[in-house]
């Protein structure tokens, strides 16, 4: 089912997993992506696309109220209708980038002042106008930027990468090991297998270090508060957080705020 909506919703801003192409148009307020390499900052009037298969972190600079977005999310079934039906083809897209920045234009601008009648509820779009500004959107966009076929029309499976340089860039995200799989392209066998070959240990174990690691060092040398941390580095509570750097360290995160 693809939603449209200008509500902003918790689930949608804590989202680490991008399953299908989202289409983003900011149109009010100011929103940052962290992919794990790089930090985007998008405001009013901006728009982008968050692809499909990547790992990303929502950070919301502006109050809910001050928030407002427009998105349309691509899922595989509507884009492979597309393509059979306009048959564009497909160049391959080069940068590895999970969020891509959508130049700004007057059919974009156009179409989403066209949207707003067709609104119903809490913004979600009427069901008989979908496909049609579905379509049109993409028109519009492959018509813009042609390179993006490449992102859009990509319909392979994620292929297999260094596991190594992978973990260690992404790390701080708080996605099950079978995410992580599918993400290096590997079963999950596989990925267990390969990880104890490159890390010497367990991914659960690795995993919960490494980030302590982490926290150990924006606390200690950067001055950051555990509360402000321990979801940024993946930790679902801040008792979760403090509990296992205790028993890592010996002592107490906030500790170390005191002795610096």
């Amino acid at each position: 089912m693809r939603t449209t909506t200008n509500q902003v919703k918790p689930a949608i801003l804590r989202e680490q997993f991008i399953p299908d192409h989202l289409f983003l148009y900011l149109a009010k307020g100011n929103v940052s992506f962290f992919d794990g390499n790089e930090m985007y900052t998008y405001q009013s009037g901006d728009c982008c696309i968050a692809r499909r298969n990547h790992l990303v972190k929502f950070i919301l600079n502006s109050t809910a109220e001050d928030f407002e977005p427009i998105m349309f999310c691509f899922d595989e079934e509507f884009l492979h209708q597309f393509w059979q039906k306009y048959r564009n083809n497909r160049e391959n897209f080069l940068s590895e980038r999970a969020v891509i920045a959508v130049a700004k234009n007057e059919l974009i601008d156009s179409f989403i002042r066209s949207v707003k009648p067709y609104y119903k509820g809490a913004m979600e779009l009427d069901a008989a106008f979908e496909d049609i500004k579905y379509e049109e959107l993409l028109l519009i966009l492959l018509r813009s930027q042609p390179e993006l076929e490449g992102i859009f029309f990509n319909f392979d499976a994620p292929q297999k990468i260094n596991i190594e340089a992978y973990m260690n860039r992404n790390f701080r995200f708080n996605v099950g090991l079978e995410r992580f799989a599918l993400l290096t392209g590997r079963s999950l066998s596989a990925f267990k297998r390969d990880f104890k070959a490159a890390f010497k240990d367990s991914p659960s174990r690795w995993l919960v270090r490494k980030r302590l690691q982490e926290a150990y060092f924006l606390v200690q040398n950067q001055g950051r508060k555990p509360s402000d941390i321990y979801l940024e580095l993946g930790f679902e509570s801040l008792s979760h957080f403090s509990v296992a750097f205790k028993k890592e360290f010996g002592i107490v995160p906030t500790s170390l705020l005191t002795n610096t």
